[in-house]
């Protein structure tokens, strides 16, 4: 089931065309997946504290497809597609009602304080398997 996060475009969102700026619903859908990662449980404050793991943006798929503007209404969807044991992709979408603006294919992995690639928490991994039925 897809993780909503609902958004409203402001002004400041906006170009000189009245139309959402293009590198904005990247940030749209940064705040749909941290607001994912914190519905799941996951605090990422305390991940970076005790374990010294970050979450990184590895690959960012992206298509546009219609333009958002001023005052609309939006809702950002999260779906967890896969994870490893290195690295989760999900795919996110904006969407007006029923009409899709914009998709995103992203890859997340793990870095350590260094920088270096590590693996995932294995609570992280437990928080993201599907329930047993």
């Amino acid at each position: 089931m897809a993780h909503e996060f609902p958004i409203r475009v402001y002004y400041e969102d906006t170009d000189l065309a009245g139309i959402v700026y293009y590198a904005n619903y990247l940030k749209f859908i940064e705040r749909g997946r941290s607001e994912w990662v914190r519905a799941m449980g996951v605090d990422q404050v305390a991940m970076k504290r005790e374990l010294g793991l970050v979450f990184a943006v590895r690959r960012v798929e992206a298509d546009y497809l219609r333009p958002a503007k001023f005052d609309d209404e939006l809702i950002v969807t999260t779906d967890l597609v896969a994870e490893t044991g290195a690295r989760i992709v999900m795919e996110q979408a904006v969407m007006r009602g029923a009409e899709k603006l914009f998709t995103a294919t992203v890859t997340l992995v793990c870095l350590t304080e260094t920088g270096a690639a590590a693996r995932l928490p294995a609570e992280v991994r437990r928080k993201l398997a599907p329930p047993l039925h």
